[in-house]
């Protein structure tokens, strides 16, 4: 049973604009509510007006029925969309469909736009703002106005976010006064040029330098510095649509030229063997994935068994369907033995000798074709093995199950509205045809990093499995008390690995600036690339094979006390959140980061919070001080990694 509607007053009206920005249909809005001027804001009118006329902001959601299905959100005065999408959801809430969804769909007497994605993968270069946008006539900068931006410009963030300016040896401040605005560029990191401009269309037509009106004027006038619609909004601005995507990946395959199968003759003398299939190099990338592959391939080769390991040429981001180009990486003991055909390594595969030790583990079938793997298993003599659940490609081609790339969609059933209106939803279908081929034809084992993954898993998913089980990749054992530190210093928060809002970076950011000149925190990057635009102070800090524990290193070394691990989509397993708590930091997360929120609701691990809201509420009320080295008496662990695959095979 839902709970009661509560309305905290002490909640921004921007959480409500950050939630429902990324799920509004401005399209549609306009589309059926044709008494909007032309000049006005969709989603401003919907916001301030048009949910108390019962008009409904997407296809998939009826303002009237929410309410009226929902008698205590009604009797609150909440706006039912943030509502919904903030708590009613997670509450178990349902939705109806707009009365005017089929018509709508149908364009019956509409010319609504199709909702169209801009590059996801590839953000666009710095683009000049445009000069259209900015009177032609500027005003020359006064005394009083370079004091001003004197005074906030952050010339380190100006050089490390425009590396051309470092290089060219100009001064940073003179070229964003002179140029550096009129091309887009930011002040620093808490001030968004082409933000204000396009939010202010009064201040770009005067022309007069956009840092210095806000400055001097702008801010006391309650103008936004950067725009309130957050980072998801940036994140769908960019999204690539993946069809696209797809054509890429089939464009690339075609291009890959392929060796002379004469390479692959030494795979007819193989006796031992294991094989693997994933969605690229372990050797040549970096992540949670290829380190799991690296793992289970030195353990058996410790075992003297071989180790076969056939990738994708030209990354796929789907399952490739049989008549389309899908040439094969071989690796064999973790060297390359080319591109080939599926057929190539069929021909070039034996059954080995009566008696061999043979085994498989699918750890992705991104960018194969079901069929040809099963092929290429059977000539090997094997039918059955192990798939892993490092994602949920299984589930549908948006394996991280994020519905436009920004927020969690728990899987809901495919003739579902959210898929609909999602840009993985035309091809789930084709994603989940393809993994029932392969566990039709072999009998799967399906192995889960954490227990909650496997839940979520078999409730989702109708995938006949041979049968299931879940082995962690990693188990922490008590080494004793961790270093409690100084007790005046400051609340140590760090984000672990690379700066991108899939992990949460975004989410650290704005904490970061929000919190920047709070005395009581100390923020800290560690990871194997900085990222200038949020304040806090980068480690360099990258696991590798030869140093698996140098990220838990780095955690003790700087008694870092809690990590911000907030992923965007559930993770099946997350190293980061084991390393923070063998290292002695709290865990710091939200509830739809999966394996994590799972690790962290323990007490004496984290805390998890309802949502981003909450998280800056408890750092600006104290709250979180609570989770410090010393106040919750830390304690550091070994960590001890699972061999994958390989624990489940007899030696």
């Amino acid at each position: 049973m839902a709970v009661p509607a509560h309305v905290d007053d002490r909640t921004l009206a921007e959480a409500d604009l950050r939630a429902i920005s990324t799920a509004f249909d401005p399209d549609f809005y306009r589309a059926i509510y044709t008494d909007l001027p032309a000049e006005m804001d969709a989603l401003w009118h919907y916001r301030f007006a048009g949910w108390r006329e019962a008009r409904d902001p997407a296809t998939w959601f009826s303002t009237a029925r929410y309410l009226e299905e929902n008698p205590d959100v009604a009797a609150a005065g909440v706006e039912p969309f943030a509502h919904y999408l903030q708590r009613g959801r997670r509450e178990g809430r349902d939705v109806r469909p707009s009365r005017w969804m089929s018509a709508y769909y149908a364009h019956v007497g509409w010319g609504a736009h199709e909702w169209g994605y801009p590059a996801f993968d590839s953000a666009p270069g710095l683009a000049p703002v445009r000069r259209s946008r900015v009177s032609n006539s500027a005003p020359a900068l006064t005394d009083e106005h370079r004091a001003a931006i004197a005074a906030e410009f952050d010339a380190h963030y100006y050089l490390a976010v425009n590396p051309d300016v470092a290089q060219a040896g100009m001064d940073p401040l003179e070229h964003f006064l002179a140029a550096g605005w009129i091309e887009g560029r930011d002040p620093n990191p808490r001030f968004s040029v082409r933000d204000y401009l396009a939010d202010n269309p009064d201040v770009a037509a005067t022309g007069v330098h956009p840092f210095a009106h806000y400055l001097l004027a702008g801010r006391a006038e309650g103008r936004a510095a950067k725009s309130r619609l957050g980072f998801r909004y940036d994140v769908i601005a960019r999204l690539k649509p993946v069809e696209d995507r797809l054509a890429d990946a089939l464009a690339a395959a075609q291009r890959v030229r392929l060796d002379p199968p004469e390479r692959l003759a030494q795979l007819a003398d193989l006796a031992d063997l294991h094989i693997t299939f994933s969605h690229d190099d372990y050797t040549a990338h970096s992540g949670g994935l290829q380190m799991c592959v690296r793992r289970e391939s030195e353990r058996f080769m410790a075992r003297g068994v071989d180790h076969l390991h056939l990738f994708p040429a030209a990354f796929s981001p789907m399952v490739r369907l049989a008549d389309e180009p899908g040439p094969l990486g071989v690796l064999l003991n973790g060297h390359r033995l080319g591109a080939h055909d599926a057929s190539a390594v069929q021909a070039a595969l034996t059954a080995g000798p009566e008696g061999a030790r043979r085994s498989f583990a699918i750890h992705s079938l991104l960018g194969h074709d079901p069929d040809a793997t099963a092929d290429i298993l059977a000539v090997a003599g094997l039918s059955a093995g192990f798939f892993w659940l490092h994602d949920f490609a299984s589930v549908c081609a948006g394996f991280h199950l994020l519905r436009n790339d920004v927020e969690d969609c728990a899987a809901p059933p495919r003739d579902s509205a959210a898929c609909g209106v999602c840009a993985y939803g035309p091809f789930r279908a084709r994603q989940e045809a393809g993994h029932r081929r392969l566990f039709e034809r072999l009998a799967m084992t399906v192995v889960a990093p954490s227990q909650v993954t496997l839940d979520f898993w078999r409730a989702h998913t109708d995938l006949p499995a041979h049968a299931t089980v879940a082995l962690p990749h990693a188990t922490l054992t008590p080494r004793g008390p961790a270093p409690e530190g100084d007790a005046e210093r400051p609340l140590r928060v760090a984000y672990l690995g690379m700066p991108i809002p899939l992990k949460g970076w975004s989410v650290f950011r704005e904490l970061a600036i929000s919190l920047a000149e709070d005395p009581r925190y100390e923020f800290l990057h560690l990871g194997g690339q900085a990222d200038p635009s949020a304040p806090a102070a980068f480690h360099a800090v990258v696991a590798t094979g030869d140093r698996p524990g140098a990220m838990q290193e780095a955690i003790e070394a700087l008694e870092v006390d809690a990590a911000l691990i907030w992923p965007l989509c559930r993770e099946t397993f997350s190293f980061t959140a084991y390393e923070a708590a063998a290292g002695g930091a709290a865990v710091i997360t939200g509830p739809d980061s999966g394996n994590v929120a799972a690790f962290a609701s323990d007490p004496a691990v984290g805390r998890v919070l309802a949502d981003e809201a909450a998280l800056l509420q408890a750092f600006r009320n104290g709250d979180i001080a609570a989770l410090g080295r010393r106040r919750r008496e830390a304690r550091v662990f070994d960590q001890a990694y699972s061999g994958l695959s390989a624990d489940l095979v007899a030696p």
